[in-house]
């Protein structure tokens, strides 16, 4: 038997939700992916390019600001997770 009377110890962490990134930015490539097949298809076929090549050209150019509107995204939701941030007491448990 142990004599000695041990105090829990006693943390007080932050508590929130946090977006993760990653799907955020694949949304975004997914967006700008299907702006483009829109762009690509629906106006009149041009002769001296594919409508393969240009739905690679626009898929270039709409995926990259859908990355960074995704990214806009998460991280606004980041700043809202962390401006309603609760704090917790927790005690650690032996057993």
């Amino acid at each position: 038997m142990d004599s000695e009377q041990h105090s829990p110890e006693r943390r007080e962490i932050t508590v929130r939700r946090a977006p993760r990134f990653i799907p955020f930015l694949a949304l975004g490539v997914i967006a700008g992916f299907i702006a483009a097949l829109v762009v690509a298809y629906a106006g009149p076929a041009d002769p001296t390019y594919t409508r393969e090549a240009t739905l690679g050209f626009f898929t270039v150019m709409f995926a990259i600001p859908g990355v960074c509107l995704g990214a806009v995204v998460a991280l606004l939701l980041d700043w809202i997770s962390v401006r309603k941030a609760r704090r917790a007491v927790v005690e650690r448990d032996e057993e």
